[in-house]
């Protein structure tokens, strides 16, 4: 009778072993964002153990080196705005940073990050081995401390643009007994990466919001002011008026590859083309892309109404990426 609690002490521990395995370990959503429409995975982990870096799918949407994936939101507008992080799974908080500033690396007099490059985040373990630590949070939002136990989805705290980043976005990074996992393809041998794979420790929600794309539009729409990159990031640009001198639409796109051919056209309130950019095949792959087709205001005045745009991506002849939106005078 004396040796019952050993026994049931040995099959809780083979229980808790088992829940260890990493098809019984599941993620949630790590961000409070519609996958494809407020936010997108704009790097995975690289999976290539040379000086190549390649994802698990055997895309080129990574980088060197790169230990996480990182969930992209659209622009500094949506992290003004505030989007909360979320733990991905139930667990306790064990160390965390609330202390860095939140400036982009590329900003004139940007402080050093030399051994803060993953900024203000955490690391919440799991039990059986598992961890996760989620980077780059705004400056004062973290609402967890250590020792802190939180449930799958609690909110931690806020996207920000602290550490090693120049766009406002979330590096999960997950590991097993000290080592990193790749969450989309943890069951593929060390190195390897498959074109199809479809093993990963998301759960069905979040899989679908992270699937893996050919290509995505980030931003999209018109301005009466001349369009760049750190306009779009910034959430800056001005509608069109019916005062300005010009109309522009524009797009930034994301993840596209070399031979691809971006179509932008600007329909009128009356559905007539009044402008289009078709641009010439990318010479190689892009992280992200920008194109806009514009039109001068006419000499009798803008005619008020509706204007659409539609952009496309052509692969190889097929479309693979499009969208509409529209604007207002």
């Amino acid at each position: 009778m004396r040796v019952l609690p050993a026994i049931l002490a040995l099959i809780f521990a083979t229980i808790g072993m088992a829940a260890a395995r990493a098809e019984d370990f599941k993620l949630s959503l790590p961000l409070a964002c519609q996958g494809g429409k407020t936010c997108v995975v704009q790097n995975y982990v690289d999976t290539d153990p040379g000086p190549e870096a390649r994802d698990y799918r055997c895309g080129g949407q990574t980088y060197q080196g790169h230990n996480g994936v990182d969930i992209r939101i659209l622009d500094m507008a949506a992290q003004r705005r505030g989007v909360a992080v979320l733990a991905a799974a139930p667990g306790t908080v064990l160390r965390l940073r609330d202390t860095a500033p939140d400036v982009s690396i590329r900003a004139s007099g940007a402080p050093p990050v030399a051994g803060q490059e993953c900024g203000n985040g955490l690391v919440i373990d799991h039990g059986g081995g598992w961890e996760t630590q989620y980077c780059h949070m705004a400056q004062g939002s973290l609402v967890v401390k250590a020792g802190q136990r939180v449930t799958r989805g609690a909110v931690l705290g806020l996207v920000g643009l602290s550490g090693m980043t120049e766009f406002p976005h979330l590096h999960l990074t997950v590991r097993h007994d000290g080592k990193m996992v790749d969450p989309f393809g943890p069951n593929l041998n060390p190195g390897t990466c498959n074109p199809i794979a479809k093993g990963d420790l998301w759960d069905g929600a979040a899989e679908q919001a992270l699937v893996y794309r050919s290509g995505a539009i980030l931003n999209a729409g018109f301005s009466r002011a001349e369009v760049t990159m750190e306009a779009i990031e910034q959430g800056a640009l001005p509608a069109p008026a019916m005062e300005g001198a010009f109309m522009i639409g524009y797009v930034r796109a994301i993840h596209l590859k070399a031979g691809d051919v971006q179509v932008l056209t600007v329909t009128g309130p009356k559905g007539q083309v009044v402008a289009q950019a078709k641009l010439p095949p990318l010479d190689r792959d892009k992280a992200q892309t920008l194109v806009y087709a514009g039109l001068r205001r006419p000499v009798g005045g803008w005619i008020k109404g509706s204007y659409g745009g539609r952009y496309q991506v052509f692969r190889n002849g097929l479309e693979v990426v499009a969208g509409t939106f529209t604007g207002t005078l």
